[in-house]
């Protein structure tokens, strides 16, 4: 008869419940893996077969009580990192969306939109260039370096390790404004380029106030858009693999940040 004590029970779930938890964090708040899209119990499923994968190679645990204020804290701590390592894919997913809708508004496709299946009012252009993005990460196998990441994370930063660097967060916080500032680098030479059309309409439509904008603007501005849009296709590749690798790293100082 096999018998299992109370001890050798306790070690093997916090074996099994600390790494689930940082991973749990991570499918919480990542736009690919954990999308809301996806049933929970694939989630939940997903989680537990890679901590199963990744939890005899993980280094040794602390000797702390579940059922206590000490494991809660420990709970807690790997939410947090593993949301912040979800979080910066979101943001680097979040820039190809923001990009989407500058050149959407350009174009006059703000009301060209759909409610996407987690939800969310998006613009049908945005909505295109973010499942190029996601197609291109997964060809380049992004998703596999991310999860090597993470098996990686609880050498980078151990559970139990005596606080977090608040410089991590900050790191983090201001990483969101790449939505922004790489978002219209993409976007900024069909928002010029059609500015100027929207302009030089503008004028024609004051010279010729029988040429109304609804007549000819839109069709205008939408057929030189795709135009547009085939020709930064040319370059949207190079563009995600600089956008990835920024991610990529910016997870790896991350950590660093957060473990000093």
């Amino acid at each position: 008869m096999i018998e299992i004590t109370y001890a050798q029970l306790h070690t093997w779930l916090i074996a099994f419940l600390w790494p689930f938890v940082r991973l749990s964090g991570f499918f919480m708040a990542a736009p690919l893996l954990g999308h809301q899209g996806a049933p929970t119990r694939v989630k939940i499923g997903l989680a537990a077969l890679i901590t199963f994968a990744i939890a005899p190679n993980l280094p040794q645990l602390p000797s702390v009580p579940i059922w206590s204020w000490a494991g809660l804290g420990i709970m807690v701590e790997q939410t947090l990192i593993g949301a912040a390592i979800g979080l910066v894919l979101r943001v680097m997913f979040a820039v190809v969306q923001a990009a989407g809708d500058f050149i959407g508004l350009q174009m006059g496709l703000a009301f060209a939109t759909f409610v996407t299946p987690d939800g969310v009012n998006t613009m049908v252009l945005s909505r295109f260039l973010h499942l190029i993005a996601m197609m291109v990460f997964l060809a380049v196998d992004g998703h596999l370096i991310v999860i090597d990441t993470l098996a990686t994370s609880f050498h980078t930063l151990p559970i139990g390790y005596s606080g977090l660097n608040p410089t991590g967060f900050e790191m983090l916080a201001r990483f969101g404004g790449t939505i922004f500032s790489s978002g219209l680098m993409l976007a900024l030479p069909m928002v010029a380029a059609l500015l100027i059309v929207n302009l030089s309409l503008g004028i024609l439509n004051r010279s010729a106030p029988q040429l109304t904008v609804f007549s000819i603007g839109f069709p205008v501005s939408l057929t030189l858009g795709l135009i547009l849009l085939l020709v930064l296709m040319t370059d949207l590749g190079r563009f995600l693999q600089l956008l990835f690798e920024q991610g990529l790293s910016t997870i790896v100082q991350l950590l660093t940040t957060l473990a000093s």
